[in-house]
């Protein structure tokens, strides 16, 4: 019985140590690459499908703005910097997102009226992209 006992403790703690190295390993590759798009002052994200699917990123396209030959995106697309120039991300790929800079116009129905910016049918982020431009920054999340 007493050795039955010593063996099981043995396998406890083996396991318990084995679960905790894991918790701290590094990932393989990490959940995203930041890349600098050449002759542009951006850079372009490139998440893994696991990391996008934890930022939990939602894309709806650009539209174009009834008379007004601007374009819309939804209110939850737009970025604001702090120098307080103001920002998409688009989706020019899977997994892949660029901030491209965009003037704002009136509000209509939760919708930005842009002056300029990404063309009509171009996929932006709606939900997500306060999570990309952490990663663009550096700014390290759990």
């Amino acid at each position: 019985m007493r050795a039955l006992l010593s063996v099981l403790a043995l396998v406890a703690v083996t396991v318990a140590g084995c679960a905790s190295a894991n918790a701290v390993d590094p990932p393989a590759y990490p959940p995203d690459r930041v890349v600098h798009v050449a002759g542009t002052n951006t850079n372009r994200i490139v998440l893994t499908p696991q990391a996008a699917g934890r930022l939990g990123i939602i894309t709806q396209p650009v539209r174009p703005a009834a008379g007004s030959g601007g374009t819309i995106v939804p209110i939850s697309a737009v970025l604001y910097l702090p120098d307080g120039t103001t920002w998409v991300y688009t989706n020019p790929g899977p997994f892949t997102y660029v901030r491209q800079l965009v003037a704002l116009g009136p509000i209509a129905n939760d919708q930005w009226v842009l002056t300029s910016g990404p063309a009509a049918g171009t996929a932006v982020v709606t939900v997500g992209g306060a999570e990309l431009l952490g990663a663009e920054q550096g700014v390290e999340g759990e």
